[in-house]
């Protein structure tokens, strides 16, 4: 096994978690922005805040992509142990 085929699992290991995971971190970028701004609106400066209107989205968000989720990281890994023959050589 050389650099190159390293550099390429590598590469698509990153681009699935990536693509994984940015479905799960915009719901929480979009929601923490919405509560940002409506505690500036009212004036609340309370830290906790934020937290469980997060959480509660991104629970939601598990429910509706986790089989897509699960599928990117299945597909990966079946892909990865489909040509493990070619990388011990």
């Amino acid at each position: 096994m050389d650099i190159a085929a390293v550099t390429t699992i590598m590469r698509e290991t990153i681009y699935v978690t990536i693509i994984t995971a940015a479905p799960l971190l915009m719901i929480s970028l979009i929601v923490g922005l919405v509560i940002s701004v409506f505690q500036t609106v009212t004036s609340i400066q309370e830290q906790t805040l934020t937290f469980v209107p997060k959480v509660l989205a991104i629970f939601a968000g598990i429910m509706l992509l986790g089989h897509w989720m699960l599928n990117n990281m299945v597909g990966l890994m079946q892909r990865l142990w489909s040509d493990f023959s070619l990388y011990i050589k």
